[in-house]
């Protein structure tokens, strides 16, 4: 039987020795790890799980994977997925994002790229259906997101022009990274299409650390072939009709900007001593009036169409062009820096963008930063002579550019919230890591679960696989939670805020009209596969290494201790996270998952489910857990 869905064609390219070749899997690999998200944590631990305590994410031996899945490119929102080993968590993060380049490389006759070792200098990879190419790239080297998105655009075209049979030009898909990814910050992203990003992880700074500064795919071929395409086109309307009225289609996200702040009492204010604002200074109407430009921006293929165009035409800012800011970056660069107004956060937010931040985990550690100098722990002078107060617009601004050098303290911020807590609190004599809002040494997302109101469960967080990741979360019954959506989605690979308008019913059917897997059934997913890839996820990330280990789990299978605080004001005032209601969840959680009492993955499962080489990899530490 054909395998539907795949082209089941790989590219595995060493930078160190130039070679590419391609790969192909089993097919009973794909049918129980997909793509994308799953399928590459099962191979970064097939090839780096004997040692993965050892393997520095910032040096040549980590491995990206860059990898689409099978409904990619016909679930309406293509993404594409990337993954390696985290240098924020020291797990397996995988880390999706919108843009045509998903599209592209499997119209190119691609499913996936892996990346090892790492270039003698500055290379980018170039991809024209068969023609793949290593190329030098010293001249975008040092170059913001923007200026080599531009260069790239140009120069493709220019090479590309009367090779393409189609009337009207398309630009290519490329990821790329800015000055932080080459200066190996730990919370730089992987950006696409100037404002589109894959931030979580820190998968910037690992292209950096391999001198590896873009890739760029033009395909002119079709997708695979699909088990009942009649069928297929029938679901996608169905996704359509549905997203057109949905909220995003509108607003975006950025409607939750003041919702998330006002109705929920979940959004992080001056590094989460606040979460409730009643300031329609932030509200989305402000945002639309005076600064976007084109409401509906979407991507290739999208009905959702939530991204929205941005430029200021007056103010100090004058002249900037970006996304409209999303409610993640209105949260972390705007009220989490005690910043109310719209134009400061979308200029910040378009610094993220064109430095090759994440603007959250960015947000999250200069949050951090300033609650230090508010508390006086940290002065002007060990800031460099910065005046990190809150709402100060320029002065994160100067900070966010030390950051993407490291220069001056900018070095130390670059490590990250967790290692720079660890960091003040040596140099300092204070300790300093309960003001850090983050779970295992990544910030979490822009949603509080004090008031239980938006993110409600105490769990959500503290036993994720990707850390504090908010688009991941851990919920009871595992279904209601990553297992149940995001893990599915990042696997699938396509967009989830799309799959939110529709049933979980029709995102199943839609596996099985692509592949034709009739036995692909959400207790299939819910009970085994799914399963099973969070376990490597959860193994990954247990050992870590080789700086940090997550160990013992009762200590950092936990919220960070400012959600144990009672909310300070609004209508959820007194509110916060009851531990010991916590401690009961959490335990509940590590059975229904299958992880035994401390939040291992348990030996039989692993061995029932030929996870062999993991169950070895978890007797290093079962006993520290």
């Amino acid at each position: 039987m054909p395998l539907y869905g795949y082209h089941n064609r790989f590219l595995e390219i060493n930078l160190s020795t130039e070679s590419i070749r391609e790969i192909s899997f089993p097919e009973d690999v794909l049918q129980t790890y997909i793509g994308g998200r799953a399928l590459a944590a099962k191979v970064l631990f097939d090839r780096l799980g004997d040692h993965w305590e050892e393997v520095d994410p910032l040096g040549p031996e980590n491995i990206l994977t860059v990898f689409t899945g099978p409904l990619t490119g016909f679930f309406p929102g293509a993404r594409t997925c990337i993954s390696g080993k985290s240098p924020l968590t020291l797990g397996i993060v995988g880390s999706t994002f919108g843009g045509e380049f998903a599209s592209e490389l499997r119209a190119a006759g691609w499913d996936g790229i892996i990346i090892t070792g790492r270039a003698s200098s500055p290379v980018y990879i170039y991809i024209f259906n068969d023609n793949v190419e290593i190329r030098d790239a010293s001249h975008l080297w040092g170059k913001t997101t923007e200026e080599t998105h531009k260069i790239l655009v140009k120069e493709i075209r220019e090479e590309l022009q009367g090779k393409i049979p189609y009337i009207k030009w398309r630009d290519p898909g490329m990821l790329y990274i800015g000055p932080a990814g080459e200066n190996k910050v730990r919370t730089a992203a992987v950006s696409s299409k100037w404002t589109h990003a894959g931030g979580y992880g820190g998968y910037g700074s690992v292209f950096g650390s391999k001198n590896l500064k873009a890739i760029v795919v033009k395909g002119t071929g079709p997708l695979p072939d699909a088990y009942d395409i009649s069928k297929v086109k029938e679901l996608s309307e169905v996704v359509a009709s549905n997203a057109v009225n949905h909220v995003f289609k509108w607003w975006g996200t950025a409607y939750l900007g003041y919702q998330c702040g006002y109705t929920t009492s979940s959004e992080p204010i001056r590094n989460w001593q606040e979460e409730w604002h009643d300031n329609p200074a932030v509200g989305v109407d402000k945002y639309d009036r005076r600064m976007w430009v084109k409401r509906y921006w979407g991507d290739f293929g999208c009905p959702l169409t939530c991204y929205k165009l941005a430029f200021q035409r007056t103010g100090p800012w004058e002249g900037t062009l970006s996304d409209n800011t999303d409610y993640e970056l209105q949260a972390y660069l705007g009220t989490n820096l005690g910043i109310f107004v719209p134009e400061d956060n979308n200029y910040l937010s378009y610094l993220a963008d064109s430095y090759g931040l994440c603007g959250i985990q960015t947000g999250n550690v200069l949050g951090f930063a300033a609650e230090l100098y508010q508390r006086g722990i940290l002065s002007k002078e060990d800031l460099d002579g910065i005046d990190l107060k809150w709402g100060n617009t320029e002065a994160f601004a100067k900070m966010m550019l030390k950051i993407a050098k490291r220069e001056g303290i900018g070095d130390k911020l670059a490590e990250g919230t967790w290692r720079f807590a660890l960091y003040v609190t040596e140099w300092k004599g204070v300790d300093v890591t309960k003001y850090a809002v983050v779970v295992k040494g990544h910030g979490i997302g822009a949603h509080g679960n004090r008031s239980g109101l938006d993110y409600p469960q105490d769990i959500a967080y503290a036993c994720s696989v990707q850390g504090g990741d908010h688009t991941s979360v851990a919920a009871l019954p595992p279904e209601a939670g990553e297992l149940g959506g995001p893990l599915l989605f990042d696997s699938g690979v396509f967009c989830w805020f799309n799959a939110f308008t529709v049933s979980r019913d029709v995102i199943f059917k839609f596996f099985q009209a692509v592949t034709g897997w009739d036995w692909f059934t959400p207790d299939k997913w819910d009970k085994d596969l799914g399963l099973r890839a969070l376990a490597i996820q959860r193994a990954a990330l247990l050992l870590g290494g080789p700086d940090i280990q997550w160990l013992p789990t009762s200590k950092y299978d936990d919220n960070p201790p400012r959600f144990y605080e009672p909310l300070p004001s609004g209508p959820c005032k007194g509110k916060a996270v009851d531990r010991d209601e916590f401690l009961k969840h959490r335990a509940a959680y590590y059975e229904a998952v299958g992880w035994d009492e401390k939040g291992v993955p348990k030996s039989e499962l692993l061995k029932e489910w030929g996870l062999d080489n993991v169950d070895a990899a978890l007797n290093r530490i079962r006993g520290k857990a």
